[in-house]
């Protein structure tokens, strides 16, 4: 299949939508007027912290929670009243939750078993979900007679097996080790790319979103902080906790001294000043949070102009093989992760000057520290 863009879809395009959803449990709010679209195709990641809302807004779509209030639609037709075997979705958990006394193939055609596909195509359809898992081989085998990675795609191929028009996956490379799981994040996105299926992905794990997604869905205290491609929401952040949830970042607090169109003036502890740009409602006077990442950092003496210098001191090195993290700290205490080349030698104590260009480095009114809503 050839590789599209999701922003070039219609909006006619759309396949699920929630519209003003709640979930309460008693007097917590789970989820928080949720209102989201999916389009069809797309890879969709719900990313956040545990008890954020994300597992609980992909229940809701499955049919295994009820929303409290709101609608869900599929394709145009509320589900929210559905049971879940009669929304034709897919669904993989961390758990795998295989059946141990039954083989491979006889897992896969569970799905076609229960909803009385005749026997003569049950046999075809479950070696061709196999073959798309390049799991043919292992047919004959039982789920303990495989490796971790192997019975997560007996689990994928039993979602598939059905030609399902959604597929849903709860955390299913949470059980594997990093080698693997990462080894997986490629077939599976491999996978749907081929098939062209509609995926809503659940994980805690902001590595595996930015590698597999279409877009990302970031949820913080049951609302959606942001939504975006993952190098929109790398790059241009809306708030602290976005900056701070997706890649490595470094953040610093400080207080609004002047604003001068779309950029301010922060004064940090001990008196140090830099200019970054100002994102959301900023005046002088208000506290901030300014957010800029590793590898925006540059070593002044290597950059010919910037808009910003500061000195620092070295506190150590982390070596990564392809690059260095450098540990400088200000003057005020605060330390700064600065990435720099592998071959570049710094000694403890060492004194350095930090420089970064003002677009690269953020501020958000600590007000807006959290969820955009």
């Amino acid at each position: 299949m050839a590789a599209r863009s999701v922003d070039d879809e219609m909006d006619g395009a759309r396949f699920v939508e929630f519209i003003d959803v709640e979930k309460m449990y008693g007097t917590f709010h789970a989820v928080r007027r949720l209102n989201l679209e999916i389009r069809r195709g797309e890879f969709l990641t719900f990313l956040g912290p545990s008890g954020s809302g994300k597992t609980t807004t992909l229940n809701m779509l499955a049919g295994f929670e009820r929303p409290s209030l709101g609608e869900i639609r599929l394709n145009g037709q509320p589900v929210e009243r559905m049971p879940p075997y009669e929304r034709n979705i897919g669904m993989v958990f961390q758990n795998y939750a295989l059946f141990p006394h039954m083989s491979v193939v006889d897992n896969v055609a569970f799905p076609l078993t229960v909803r009385k596909v005749p026997k003569a195509d049950i046999g075809p359809r479950v070696i061709r979900a196999l073959e798309m898992v390049r799991l043919e081989q292992f047919k004959d085998r039982k789920p303990a007679q495989l490796s971790g990675g192997q019975q997560q795609r007996v689990a994928l191929a039993r979602a598939l097996v059905y030609e399902p028009t959604l597929v849903l996956m709860d955390e299913p490379l949470g059980a594997l080790d990093k080698k693997l799981r990462e080894h997986m994040q490629i077939e599976l996105k491999q996978l749907h790319e081929m098939l062209g299926v509609t995926v809503v992905y659940v994980t805690h794990d902001q590595s595996e979103a930015l590698t597999m997604s279409d877009r990302v869905a970031i949820f913080e205290s049951g609302l959606i902080a942001q939504i975006g491609t993952p190098d929109r929401l790398y790059n241009e952040p809306s708030n602290a906790f976005v900056a701070g949830f997706i890649g490595e970042n470094n953040a610093l607090d400080g207080t609004v001294e002047r604003v001068i169109g779309n950029e301010c003036a922060v004064v940090l502890p001990q008196g140090l000043r830099v200019t970054a740009r100002a994102v959301g409602e900023v005046s002088p006077g208000v506290p901030v949070q300014l957010a800029i990442r590793p590898e925006q950092i540059k070593l002044a003496a290597e950059v010919a102009q910037n808009d910003n210098r500061i000195g620092a001191t070295v506190d150590g090195r982390i070596y990564h093989g392809d690059h260095q993290r450098l540990l400088a700290r200000l003057a005020n205490g605060q330390i700064l992760t600065v990435k720099i080349r592998p071959e570049a030698v710094m000694a403890t104590g060492e004194a350095v000057d930090l420089a970064w260009a003002i677009e690269d480095c953020r501020a958000f009114p600590m007000s807006a520290a959290g969820g955009k809503h």
